[in-house]
């Protein structure tokens, strides 16, 4: 164990005791705090309210201040807000009051432990065999993908799991804003971004991280979460030599995935038509993956779809599934039954995996007879 989780472990027992075991407990993910008398767990998936407090107001915000100190972040009335990464890599989001209305707020996102590995999303049933021999087959082919979903929804864990199916012999740079993709690949560099000061001097960006990362010869970019103006250099690293570069995305249909992306890529200080960031992001994004928290708390990948190069002639782009999640129906405890299939749509990269004998024939996108 590293000295900083050793401290931070001290800390915990100190300022987060009321919380402490939820930490611990590997069933939960994600430790939500409305103010000091009413705490929340996400548990599998579904959230449930614990008997858990904190003794009052300010024993809450001490905790929230010890966790600023000991990461150098600062939150008080003129900073409420708290964004921060601690030692395991873990996410915490805390705001203060009067920001937060019902006391001060604070979200922990726990760290998984481990490599998550398509065997653990074909085993939570997140995927099927197929669907994830069709994925690593993009990924063999350097097809740019866009992981597309809501919050809590799995983005990440698909993410770390599709950039360490990526060849090993390739140079593969992660940027994210707040570290925590566990890529296993011989050749990864990880980036972070940097806060500027109360100043707002010494701040490092997403964009700077891009931009530094196409000077240091990478094969593939893979940016944790595009949230901002660094879309527009996302897409153009992809449109310029660094294929099967990744990213995750907030959106609830692949189709609203290449749209948020045009929105992003706007924000900036970038004159480029709307027109032309249109067609360049329709070239650039080969595959959106939709993946979705359902509500029996099960994550599932509900949509493999492949974007059109070509925009269509009302300027819309063209998006077909190749494979998208059919509900079949819910057990009797609630859980979802339901399969990942394919849609019968031959991806149009077809010749390409025949060309390099890959070992997915044309038969694996075939609509099965009961859905056809």
């Amino acid at each position: 164990m590293s000295s900083s989780n050793s401290v931070f472990e001290d800390s915990v027992g100190t300022f987060l005791a009321p919380i402490a075991s939820f930490l611990a407990d590997d069933t939960i993910s994600e430790v939500m705090i409305n103010g000091p008398a009413e705490i929340f767990v996400e548990r599998r998936g579904l959230i449930e309210k614990t008997q858990a407090s904190f003794r009052d107001e300010q024993s809450l915000i001490a905790a929230v201040r010890n966790i600023a100190q000991f990461v150098g972040r600062r939150i008080d009335e003129d900073n409420p807000v708290l964004d921060a990464r601690l030692p395991d890599g873990s996410r915490v989001c805390a705001v203060l009051p009067p920001c937060a209305r019902k006391g001060t707020t604070m979200s922990i996102r726990k760290f998984s432990k481990g490599n998550p590995t398509f065997v653990d999303l074909i085993n939570r049933a997140s995927i099927t065999k197929d669907a994830a021999r069709f994925l690593d087959v993009c990924i063999f082919l350097a097809k740019n993908m866009i992981i597309s979903g809501g919050t809590g929804s799995g983005k990440t864990t698909l993410l770390n799991v599709l950039g360490s199916r990526i060849p090993q012999n390739q140079r593969v740079l992660v940027i994210e804003d707040s570290s925590e993709l566990k890529i296993n690949t011989d050749h990864v560099v990880f980036f972070e971004t940097k806060h500027g000061d109360e100043n707002g001097v010494g701040a490092v960006t997403i964009r700077d991280l891009i931009r530094a990362a196409l000077r240091l010869r990478p094969d593939r970019i893979v940016v944790g979460e595009v949230r901002g103006a660094e879309a527009l250099d996302l897409i153009t690293a992809m449109n310029t030599g660094h294929g099967g570069s990744m990213g995750t995305a907030h959106a609830n249909t692949p189709y609203d995935a290449l749209v948020r992306l045009e929105t992003l890529a706007m924000m900036g200080d970038s004159n480029v038509p709307p027109a032309a960031i249109r067609r360049q992001i329709a070239s650039a994004i080969h595959i959106v993956v939709q993946i979705k928290r359902m509500s029996d708390g099960s994550r599932r990948v509900t949509n493999i779809t492949e974007v059109n190069p070509e925009i269509d002639d009302a300027g819309k782009y063209v998006a077909r599934d190749i494979y998208e999640f059919i509900q079949k129906g819910r057990t009797a405890d609630g859980k979802i039954v339901g399969e990942l299939v394919p849609t019968g749509y031959l991806p149009s990269f077809m010749n390409e995996i025949e060309i390099n004998r890959l070992p997915f024939g044309k038969e694996k996108f075939s609509k099965p007879k009961e859905a056809a």
